[in-house]
């Protein structure tokens, strides 16, 4: 399989602290410096995130915006991806960064359950973060938690609510949502390719079942999600060296598995985004 794995490093997210691993990049100065670290090992993608000086989880246009004159700076032609997920904010304040146009931004498109709370999309939110991203010409990558996101995006992609193709992201290992198995995980591979045969995807599994999505999906001709974010085990730490350590053992998957490793520029055509400046 020679087509280019694109690798996407989720540097941050909302849960492990210093107290849970030190290198987990908090300020935007360490989330500058750990992504540029797994940008020079191999990802074109990272997801982000911003924290509070406290660590807690910001909805901050302001601290949004430093990150990515940073991530700009210092990572030339990475597609920057912004979180909208809902513990960064409630409501349209999840959105509230999207004016300074990342290239893409996670849309969450239903509800689901989380270890110890329900992650609510409603449909009039959905909606209005979906038009937010086609206004700010931003690609979403569609976060799937469960098979009925699959065809909600489908759905919305057909009605013009999204614009085609589709990238759409299988998250698996959730406590109370939907576990890594594989017999499903390869049905949501199959209804994707009917339901939106032109579309790419990628699987983000949680804790332990990291490195086991990264395989899956490697293997099956996706795209593979890593990084301290979801390199968290139930009691939230974390043992992770680096978000750079993550994306140097999933280039790895890839060389065992025969594919190439996308650079940014490759990312950004797989994707149909435009190439950087």
């Amino acid at each position: 399989m020679t087509k280019p794995c694109i690798i996407c490093v989720a540097i941050t997210g909302s849960l492990p602290t210093k107290a849970d691993n030190p290198a987990v990049p908090i300020t935007v100065a360490e989330q500058v410096e750990s992504t540029q670290e797994a940008f020079e090992a191999g990802a074109s993608i990272v997801h982000c995130h911003v924290r509070n000086d406290d660590q807690t989880p910001s909805s901050d246009p302001e601290r949004f915006g430093r990150l990515l004159e940073g991530l700009r700076r210092h990572c030339p032609g990475m597609i920057v991806q912004f979180s909208t997920g809902g513990r960064s904010g409630a409501g349209r304040a999840r959105g509230g960064m999207l004016p300074l146009r990342p290239d893409m931004a996670s849309l969450s498109v239903g509800s689901n359950n989380f270890p110890n709370r329900v992650y609510e999309n409603p449909p009039d939110l959905v909606d209005w973060l979906a038009a937010e991203m086609r206004t700010y010409g931003i690609k979403p990558e569609i976060e799937a938690f469960d098979l009925s996101h699959i065809f909600q995006a489908a759905a919305m992609a057909g009605d013009g609510r999204l614009a085609a193709p589709l990238y759409v992201q299988f998250v698996m290992g959730v406590k109370n949502a939907m576990p890594a198995d594989r017999r499903v995980f390869d049905f949501y591979v199959e209804t994707l390719m009917r339901l939106a045969p032109d579309a790419e995807w990628c699987g983000a599994g949680i804790g332990p079942n990291q490195i086991l999505l990264n395989d899956w999906c490697i293997a099956a001709g996706g795209h593979a999600r890593t990084g301290l974010e979801d390199n968290v085990r139930l009691d939230r730490t974390t043992l992770a060296p680096s978000n750079a350590a993550l994306v140097r053992r999933t280039v790895e998957l890839c060389a065992r598995h025969g594919r190439p490793v996308a650079t940014p520029a490759q990312a950004r055509a797989i994707l149909r985004l435009p190439q950087a400046a």
